[in-house]
């Protein structure tokens, strides 16, 4: 299984609509958009996980590709290490105010 990143998605887009687009290229298995946490409103970006050569096929035949009047970023997604929250300056940095 491969999972795919998904990259400038029209805000409008929907899980249905980027299933139905990968679908023409393989098995999708699963569709993830991703939303603001506190607004919920889309990012613009998402997960698509198909099987192996599915996602080789889609991955070559989308990338670059118009959806919706914006050229779709597909790409193997990377495994990003999890940190403790969310950056800033805490504790340890020097600030002058």
């Amino acid at each position: 299984m491969t999972k795919l990143y998904v990259g400038n998605l029209p805000f409008t887009a929907t899980d249905e609509a980027v299933r139905a687009l990968f679908s023409k290229h393989g098995t999708v298995e699963k569709v993830s958009l991703i939303s603001d946490r506190d607004t919920g409103r889309p990012r613009g970006f998402g997960f698509v996980e198909m099987s192996n050569a599915d996602a080789s096929r889609a991955m070559q035949a989308l990338n670059g590709a118009d959806f919706d009047g914006r050229a779709l970023r597909v790409n193997e997604a990377q495994d990003r290490e999890r940190s403790g929250g969310g950056g800033g300056n805490r504790g340890g940095g020097s600030r002058r105010y």
